[in-house]
């Protein structure tokens, strides 16, 4: 029975400790999509999409970095400061990862790119599809 007591001690200790780890941060993305679909795309139009999220957690967000997983994107992140880094994200508040594909080789593509930021979940993977097809 001690032993069983004892057990129990520790496994609530351990859940609780864990617990406390897991909230040392807590904002937290709320996006509109974290996958977007292009459907089919003109060789050698360049497009684009806005990811929009919100900080629906109870401290400020902050992007670290925006890291594309290919070469042809442009990454935009707003809201920004003079610096061109990127500002935080109050609670409630909102802000916009832009990013801009190149469609120059005709074939099928599935594109991620990652987003690390001092949040509940530190990396956020969003992915672009789609078909780029010849003119």
């Amino acid at each position: 029975m001690k032993k069983l007591i004892i057990l129990f001690a520790v496994v609530v200790n351990f859940v609780g400790f864990t617990t406390m780890a897991q909230e040392v941060s807590k904002a937290k993305f709320a996006f509109n999509e974290e996958k977007h679909d292009f459907k089919k795309i003109s060789q050698g139009t360049p497009v684009t999409v806005e990811f929009v999220y919100t900080n629906v957690g109870t401290e400020s967000l902050q992007i670290t970095e925006v890291k594309p997983t290919f070469d042809c994107v442009i990454v935009d992140v707003l809201p920004k400061g003079a610096d061109g880094r990127p500002l935080p994200v109050p609670p409630g508040g909102a802000g916009v990862i832009k990013i801009a594909y190149n469609a120059s080789i005709a074939v099928p593509f599935s594109k991620g790119i990652t987003v690390l930021s001092k949040s509940t979940t530190p990396t956020k993977t969003l992915y672009l599809v789609g078909e780029v097809v010849a003119k």
